[in-house]
């Protein structure tokens, strides 16, 4: 191939050869620039005379720059593909989390997980790698959210992203955050409890209701503690009435766990009406249940309970409050019976545990007193007087 005749111009270092337009097939100049780089001669194409609207002053201008130190064309194509390797190779936390949801495909929690991550996590940190996480961003976020959100989801939200981190961590793969996440305070220790009267209204209420599902689905809450999620669940081939069992299934997202099932529980059980479909309380068309509110809020309105009394969820409290009280029931105990993967949320009927554990200690100070009042006379523990 000949080569073809360079053609000056007024500027130092810029020339053009002849060339044809793309398309138009039209005469255009094509500028090239001379400079040297590290003691070698270059010669590097600035562009065409109607594709770029390239003209011997702007190719002077870009052989300047090279002179100064700009990248040619041709580094900067091998340092923007160099940029996109680098990039590609880079663990951001969406990539992070990808990875994850592949290595985590059987947790129970991960339809949950992906709902926050998408929507709190994913746009503010997810092109992000975990070393070059700001602290000020996620203390913002956690401001953000405490304004609409309970403490406990806040806290769901950034523990997902403080463990999306120790994965890739822990992998080896990428290196962790420079700074701790702060975690929001979360008071969620309540314990909703009846008085005996309370009770009383509640259990005549069930009994006065026409939804015996509803009905029916309560006093197993009271009966067993058992969680909202885990009666919707509840299925007939669940019910183990030739052992006196109940397969509790995904308690909290835990593996399958069994409970006893009591003689209120299991005459509630037994007597309670099959209608063809696999699930103890069925939902619409046989399916597993999603809601109950309106009939038990019903019920609530009805026995007079307390507005902040969760008709479900303060069953199982009320449940749990009960065996406490009784001074009867140690806190492991109790903890297997409320399927608590830890005893931290069992310790918070601590407390009624010990004020009857007190009463008992107080009948034995009583006792003594008695000993001591009586002078001579010796009490026994029945009460009976000897001399």
């Amino acid at each position: 191939m000949p080569v073809q005749k360079r053609h000056k111009t007024a500027y130092p270092g810029v020339y053009f050869i002849k060339g044809t337009a793309v398309g138009t097939k039209k005469k255009e100049n094509i500028y090239y620039i001379m400079y040297r780089k590290n003691g070698k001669q270059v010669h590097e194409k600035a562009g065409r005379q109607f594709q770029n609207d390239m003209t011997p002053a702007r190719a002077a201008q870009i052989r300047v720059q090279r002179m100064q130190g700009g990248l040619s064309n041709r580094e900067k194509r091998e340092a923007e593909k160099a940029e996109k390797k680098a990039e590609a190779g880079k663990w951001t936390i969406d990539r992070l989390w990808q990875e994850y949801k592949s290595q985590k495909s059987n947790s129970k929690s991960l339809q949950t997980d992906n709902g926050r991550y998408c929507m709190y996590l994913q746009t503010l940190f997810g092109n992000k790698e975990p070393k070059d996480l700001i602290q000020l961003d996620v203390d913002r976020l956690r401001i953000k959210l405490l304004k609409s959100k309970k403490s406990q989801t806040v806290k769901h939200v950034l523990a997902l992203l403080k463990r999306i981190v120790n994965f890739g961590v822990n992998k080896g793969i990428c290196d962790g955050m420079p700074f701790r996440i702060e975690m929001p305070q979360v008071n969620n220790l309540k314990t909703e409890d009846l008085t005996h009267e309370q009770l009383t209204q509640l259990l005549e209420a069930i009994d006065q209701d026409t939804n015996i599902q509803a009905a029916n689905l309560m006093k197993l809450a009271l009966f067993t503690g058992m969680r909202r999620g885990e009666l919707f669940k509840l299925r007939w081939k669940d019910v183990d009435f030739e052992r006196g069992f109940l397969n509790i299934r995904d308690p909290k997202g835990g593996p399958d766990q069994k409970i006893p099932l009591n003689e209120p529980a299991k005459k509630l059980l037994k007597s309670h009406e099959k209608t063809g479909s696999k699930f103890v309380f069925p939902g619409q068309g046989g399916g597993q249940r999603i809601t109950i509110s309106k009939a038990v809020n019903r019920i609530k309105a009805r026995a007079n309970l307390p507005k902040d009394f969760r008709p479900l969820h303060g069953l199982r409290h009320t449940y749990a409050s009960m065996l406490a009280s009784s001074g009867q029931v140690d806190m492991y105990t109790l903890q297997k019976l409320l399927t608590h993967k830890s005893p931290v949320m069992t310790q918070r009927y601590a407390h009624l545990r010990d004020e009857a554990l007190k009463k008992a200690s107080d009948l034995a100070g009583n006792i003594i007193n008695q000993v001591i009042q009586s002078g001579n006379n010796v009490v026994d523990f029945e009460g009976v007087n000897k001399r």
